[in-house]
């Protein structure tokens, strides 16, 4: 049996302005752009996409999934997503090579720094 990632679901309170700013964020195309489903994806036809779907709750605990980025300029990168409406947070992580962030909705993600040489 095989299985294709086809994409990451995303619970949010408003999923046209959540998947907005995600496709801001990573310079994604849109590919459904409904109030009940909102899905980006890399490209048309690249896979895995996030899609956001409306859930009633507000966001209460730390997400037990997260997305990490590994961007070459980790330091312009956060800067780049501060400036678009992301926030630093902290989920007991310490000190570390990683930069811990949340989108609008308080979701995290980390944007990591220059990979290691092995």
């Amino acid at each position: 049996m095989a299985l294709e990632w086809e994409q990451v679901v995303v619970d949010s309170a408003d999923p046209v302005a959540l998947g907005r700013w995600w496709a801001a964020a990573l310079g994604w195309v849109v590919i459904n752009d409904t109030s009940d489903e909102y899905e980006i994806r890399p490209e048309r036809d690249r896979l895995p996409g996030l899609v956001f779907v409306p859930v009633p709750e507000v966001k209460t605990v730390k997400n037990r999934l997260h997305l990490d980025f590994r961007p070459e300029d980790q330091h312009a990168e956060v800067a780049r997503l501060l400036s678009l409406g992301a926030r630093r947070t902290d989920v007991g992580q310490g000190e570390q090579a990683w930069v811990t962030l949340a989108d609008p909705e308080g979701n995290e993600f980390c944007v990591l720094g220059a990979r290691r040489s092995p």
